[in-house]
């Protein structure tokens, strides 16, 4: 009764190849290829295999942690072994979060394209599932998980341990009476629907049942109370009357109640866990901003050492970081070349212990994913440490692998006055690096192979704060400059990389097509000496961002700070989860996740002087105050992984903006539950700036001993938040769903601050 199967799972022959299984080769590196059989179970949800590390025992994992299936040698690891195995018996296994991949090699070509297509058909239909089914589906695998005996029924010890695995710390006695009653045929144990009903019980939606009870007769919901609930409760506009007509139509399961136009108790439950009746709102997902605008005007999705995977002195660089980046949203990565063997330029982090990568493999990376989420425009953010013979062979990989993707040539011949925008440059590439001369020489065609333009000054090495101890040696390594190839330079169009002076020197002589570059710690200088004046520079150009170059660890700064100034391409550690990961996650889930979000007016506007240090300057001030009441917690995953603890959740509410708006408040904890928490906790906050405001919900497991344990977050742009009563469903550390756990909360309108 569990499995979402559908007829269409069943008969499909790769599927049914797949529950057969197969012996493949499962490859860690040219070395290390082992034999292991897989095979899928006959949940269609799980896949085991054979190891003989643990002895007989069986690993498993589930279609749920798979993101993507990749054919063919498209992974380092199988690009190594290219040579024994032909790429259609190779397939590579991508999983969610910051898992590793797993790289197979089938014995036929025929086996593998049944792995390709059935896996991919399990995706899909994970994919397509409703949040009824996904709900099934996770009881389903806890009680596989629970059911030692393997015998499909459960005892009350059975249940009792189930329930601690759940995180919930029931009363025996409830616990007892709540098993009773499900067990319909009276066998003292629990079949499948008996658990289902059980689970039905244990999970009593009082917090909703209250909402739902204000506003119908008890039983169901006629439509015109569904349309006061959504007017006065959802603050919906519009046709609300079509709208409640829809959602009976959309979520109410029982046919009697949607012949009656009414909305039963099971329909609002589901309705509230909807993407509906989410915190998010379904309008902003998609595309909806202008997208012809100069590229200055938006915030740009950006990745800082986009070929690690791990810290920056001793991780692994790959070329799996740009995939993930690019599959990410990302639309700008960075390029750190140096000097490789057999003449051929290599990637990674200059005077460390970093591995390396050729840079064609990163050109053909980037080639393959740049527009698989987003048509976007990409740049490529290149840090150039080569001799000149290298350069040439990198414009040479760029021109021949990218072909007309790169952009080379200013868009329609005449001298442009401004940056072109999203909406132009869709489907290009565009590289940032020095470049000799302007645009106006490069169209008139005056440009000589000048052999002594200068390469590299925005080598972060060389913006490591002048105290560092090897302070010496890094200035010694950079005096020695070198020369720039005219072949590299011409593939620089509207990103030029330069040194920044100061505002007043950019103000008279800069170009809008010249990018600076900024470690945090000179963008925060420049930021509180004169904010206006960054946010204006940057309504006219591109600045870019990066971590300081003491973050050996590969940790991230808050971007918020740097969007604040206006800044751009803010670039993060994508390969670190963590606050910073979050709040930049949180910016671009709108706008289609296309990696371009829009400034807000005030910022694009040159005549208009926006500090961020006093907003209450602007011409159109007005502060809001946001008030959150947050209700209950649903089902929040486990952090310890001791059997008997259960978490002790409290939720902290974050607002990142101007620093005027920056705060944190907390609920209360609630012991050993964390299962269904109720808090009814309200929390205010005067938001001075609201439309740079990102809101961040945390939930973290109590502890009056150590630091408290991270549990899930959720973030959002205060512009994107439905008001009403809402869930918030979360995410992991790694920013990836971890359903069903999810936050229900109220936001009542807001009122001015004034």
């Amino acid at each position: 009764p569990f499995s979402p199967l559908t007829f269409f799972l069943q008969g499909d022959d790769n599927l049914q190849a797949m529950l057969v299984g197969a012996m493949m080769r499962k490859i860690k590196s040219r070395n290390w290829k082992k034999q292991r059989y897989f095979k899928l179970e006959d949940d269609f949800m799980t896949i085991w295999y054979q190891s003989k590390k643990a002895g007989n025992v069986r690993s498993t994992f589930s279609v749920n942690d798979v993101e993507a299936v990749r054919e063919g040698h498209q992974s380092e690891v199988l690009l190594s072994i290219a040579d024994e195995f032909p790429p259609d018996r190779c397939f590579t296994l991508v999983f969610r979060g910051r898992r590793g991949n797993l790289d197979l090699v089938a014995e036929s070509a025929e086996e593998a394209q049944s792995w390709i297509w059935g896996m991919r058909k399990l995706i899909e239909n994970v994919e397509n599932m409703g949040e009824r089914e996904k709900l099934d589906q996770w009881i389903g695998e806890w009680f596989k998980k629970a059911d030692k005996n393997n015998d499909g029924r459960m005892n009350f010890k059975e249940v009792q341990d189930l329930l601690k695995m759940m995180n919930v710390d029931m009363n025996e006695h409830h616990a007892h009476h709540l098993f009773t009653m499900a067990d319909k045929s009276q066998s003292g144990t629990l079949e499948n629907d008996e658990f289902v009903l059980f689970y039905k019980m244990l999970t009593q939606r009082e917090d909703v049942l209250k909402v739902f009870q204000e506003y119908s007769d008890g039983q169901k919901l006629s439509q015109s109370n569904l349309e006061d609930f959504l007017r006065e409760e959802q603050l919906e506009g519009g046709d609300i009357q079509l709208h409640a007509k829809q959602l009976i139509e959309c979520y109410e399961p029982s046919d009697k109640a949607k012949r009656m136009n009414a909305m039963t108790f099971d329909g609002f439950l589901m309705y509230l866990g909807s993407a509906e009746g989410s915190i998010f709102n379904p309008q902003r997902r998609g595309i909806f901003q202008d997208m012809t605008q100069p590229l200055c005007h938006y915030f740009i999705s950006s990745s800082h050492n986009t070929y690690l995977m791990e810290d920056q002195l001793r991780g692994q660089s790959s070329v799996e970081g740009y995939i993930r980046a690019l599959n990410r949203g990302c639309r700008c990565v960075e390029v750190d070349c140096w000097d490789g063997a057999n003449g051929e330029p290599i990637v990674y982090h200059g005077h460390t212990f970093t591995s390396k990568i050729l840079f064609k493999d990163v050109v053909s990376a980037v080639g393959n994913y740049a527009f698989k989420v987003s048509q976007y425009p990409v740049i490529l953010s290149i840090e150039n440490h080569c001799s000149v013979e290298q350069q040439r062979v990198m414009a040479h990989h760029l021109n021949h692998i990218l072909g007309d993707r790169l952009l080379k040539t200013i868009l329609d011949g005449k001298t442009p006055i401004r940056l072109p925008s999203p909406e132009d440059l869709k489907g290009k590439i565009l590289v940032k690096a020095k470049k000799d001369g302007g645009l106006e020489q490069s169209l008139s065609g005056v440009v000589e192979d000048s052999l002594n333009g200068e390469v590299s000054d925005e080598d972060e090495a060389a913006e490591i704060d002048e105290n560092h101890p090897h302070h010496e040696s890094i200035h010694r390594r950079l005096k020695s400059k070198q020369r720039l190839s005219k072949e590299l330079s011409d593939c620089v169009v509207y990103c030029k990389s330069v040194h920044f002076t100061s505002f007043k020197h950019s103000r008279i002589h800069s170009k809008f097509y010249e990018v600076a570059s900024f470690t945090e710690s000179k963008a925060r200088k420049h930021l509180r000496e004169a904010g206006a004046e960054f946010v204006h520079h940057n309504s006219r150009q591109l600045s870019r961002v990066y971590p300081s170059g003491f973050r050996t660890d590969s940790s991230n700064f808050n971007p918020q700070e740097m969007w604040n100034a206006g800044c751009q391409i803010v670039a993060l550690n994508f390969q670190t989860a963590g606050e910073g990961m979050d709040v930049n996650d949180g910016l671009f889930s709108q706008n289609g996740c296309c990696g371009y979000v829009l400034k807000p007016s005030f910022m694009r506007e040159a005549d208009i002087r926006f500090d961020p240090e006093m907003p209450q300057k602007r011409d159109d001030y007005h502060p809001v105050v946001l008030t959150i009441q947050v209700i209950s917690g649903q089902q929040l995953p486990k952090v310890n992984i001791k059997e008997d603890s259960i978490v002790d959740p409290l939720v902290r509410v974050e607002v990142h903006g101007v620093p005027m708006d920056q705060a944190k408040q907390e609920t209360r904890y609630i012991e050993n539950n964390g299962f269904n928490p109720m808090w009814y906790d309200t929390l205010h906050f005067t938001i001075h700036t609201p439309e740079l405001a990102m809101v961040r919900f945390v939930v973290e497991d109590y502890d009056k001993t150590s630091k408290n344990d991270f549990v899930g977050q959720y973030t959002l742009p205060l512009s994107c938040m439905q008001q009403g009563y809402r869930h918030i469903h979360l995410l992991s550390k790694d920013g990836t769903s971890i359903p069903p756990s999810s936050l229900f909360v109220n936001v009542p309108l807001y009122i001015s601050a004034l």
